[in-house]
């Protein structure tokens, strides 16, 4: 038993590959069984097998093509003086497959393999050598048997012709030596048969490992294609996810250009409205305002002409009380004289002293606006602070702002400011805010106070707002969406502010 398991686990060092499945037209072994020296073996279809002998120690090796195993033990312990044990093991690929069945001996023995239906029997034959030689070589054995058979005729004829003990004795002699070299035969016959067997167990493993290689790189193959096929399928959901959104952005943004042209439209329009009732109402309230002139000139007169009546009465009445006062009034005229001619004087240097300082505040400004225009990147730039004058010569007289406004043009945007007449301006700019202040005026109505919203036109200007500022001034406060040149020009009582479009 000890040189079996030996044996039986050399044997199964061999690379085996078991079979994932069992399909159906497999013959499909159930049972091994042993009675003495006979091993049956029991599948569900005729066999068909491949047998070669192994020694050292003595065992047979059962190859059974397209078989695999079902409920049989792999080994089988029996020990009843003739087979030691049985051990089996299937083999091979998904599509070759082998049931392998190794039976042990205790001696070198003779079988005889026999198929019986669907079952192959396996008998030991006699229990010495003479046996062997029989079975194992028939043909050389037949071929020695019929000489030793001729020799034998030929020694009981001699035997019967009344031979001497001599030729008996030669007789018999070569009748062991025939035996001997058929002895000698069987044995060769059956090494070579055994060695034949073997190497083709050893191609047999050979292939049945080749074929399991090459079914397991076509698995690999199948599992890189699927992973190959499983990538390019989420590569195209990817594309068509992205695409839809694409597209889904593409609609949002031209819902939002046509609400966006909707509104500038509609602001444009209530724009144009607006423009025209201030302009309506300034024409009437001019039209108001001369007309109460004209009426106020005609009442002065009229009083004028009243009080020279009156005066021309009193000053005829008067005439001696006129003469007796004459001479105190020429005195007080000569000491109001004096006093004007001082007054006039101190006004004068007063006016000068003035006119001088206004000048050189002026020249301070200038050079001011000078430097800061050198030191920032471009005239108008909202990047940087700068402040610039504008108005020339005007009046003394308080101004009044009579509207404010915007308007969106072909290549750029306009801010504009209305006064009753021209007046004296600054422009200065902090960030992103343009600043414009009116000097000596006032804003009368209400409405030109409140905010004008531009954020939704395709402009730099995204707010405009005027208010009341310190010391009679109206500051006019310009929010840009981003820093960009201008340009300022007054006409009259307009004063205007052109902003290019961004990004041209």
């Amino acid at each position: 038993m000890r040189g079996l398991a030996v044996s039986l686990l050399g044997l199964w060092l061999v690379p085996l590959v078991a079979l994932a499945q069992q399909p159906a037209d497999y013959n499909t072994i159930t049972s091994v069984n042993v009675s003495g020296g006979t091993v049956e073996i029991s599948g569900s279809k005729k066999p068909d097998f491949n047998s070669f002998t192994m020694t050292d120690p003595p065992r047979l090796v059962i190859d059974v093509s397209g078989a695999v195993f079902k409920d049989v033990p792999e080994e089988l312990p029996v020990g009843n003086g003739t087979v030691t044990g049985i051990r089996t093991q299937a083999y091979g690929t998904e599509s070759s497959s082998i049931a392998r069945i190794l039976i042990g001996y205790e001696r070198e023995v003779e079988t005889d393999i026999q198929t019986s239906g669907n079952k192959l029997v396996v008998k030991v034959l006699g229990s010495g050598g003479g046996a062997v030689v029989a079975q194992v070589t028939p043909s050389e054995g037949q071929g020695t048997s019929a000489q030793g058979a001729t020799a034998q005729g030929a020694t009981a004829a001699n035997t019967q012709a009344g031979s001497n003990a001599q030729d008996a004795a030669r007789a018999a002699a070569s009748d062991r030596e025939a035996q001997e070299k058929a002895v000698k035969a069987a044995a060769d016959a059956a090494r070579a048969e055994r060695e034949a067997q073997e190497k083709a167990a050893a191609e047999a493993t050979a292939r049945a490992k080749a074929d399991a290689d090459a079914e397991k790189k076509r698995q690999e193959e199948a599992q890189a294609a699927a992973k190959r096929q499983d990538e390019e399928r989420r590569a195209s959901e990817q594309a068509a996810a992205a695409e839809k959104k694409r597209q889904e952005e593409e609609a949002q943004a031209a819902a939002k250009r046509a609400e966006d042209e909707r509104r500038a439209t509609a602001q444009a329009a209530a724009d144009q409205k607006r423009q025209q009732e201030a302009d309506a109402k300034t024409a009437a309230k001019t039209a108001a305002e001369e007309k109460r002139a004209a009426a106020q000139a005609a009442a002065e007169e009229r009083q004028a002409a009243a009080k020279t009546a009156a005066e021309q009465k009193r000053a005829a009445a008067q005439t001696a009380s006129e003469a007796k006062r004459l001479k105190d009034e020429e005195r007080q005229a000569a000491a109001q004289a004096r006093r004007e001619e001082q007054q006039s004087a101190r006004e004068a240097a007063a006016d000068q002293k003035r006119q001088r300082a206004a000048e050189a505040r002026e020249r301070r400004e200038q050079a001011l606006a000078a430097r800061e225009s050198r030191a920032r990147p471009s005239q108008g730039s909202a990047a940087a602070e700068s402040r610039e004058s504008g108005g020339g010569s005007v009046s003394s007289r308080r101004k009044t702002m009579t509207q404010i406004g915007f308007q969106q043009q072909s290549d750029s945007s306009r801010v504009f400011v209305r006064t009753n007449e021209p007046v004296r301006y600054t422009v200065g700019t902090s960030g992103n805010q343009v600043v414009l202040e009116l000097e000596n005026t006032r804003v009368v109505e209400s409405n030109n106070t409140l905010p004008l919203d531009t954020h939704f036109f395709p402009s730099a200007v995204s707010r405009v707002e005027a208010f009341s500022g310190a010391g009679q001034t109206v500051r006019v406060v310009i929010q840009l969406k981003q820093g960009v040149r201008y340009e300022t020009r007054q006409e009259g009582g307009l004063i205007t502010l052109d902003f290019p479009r961004p990004g041209r």
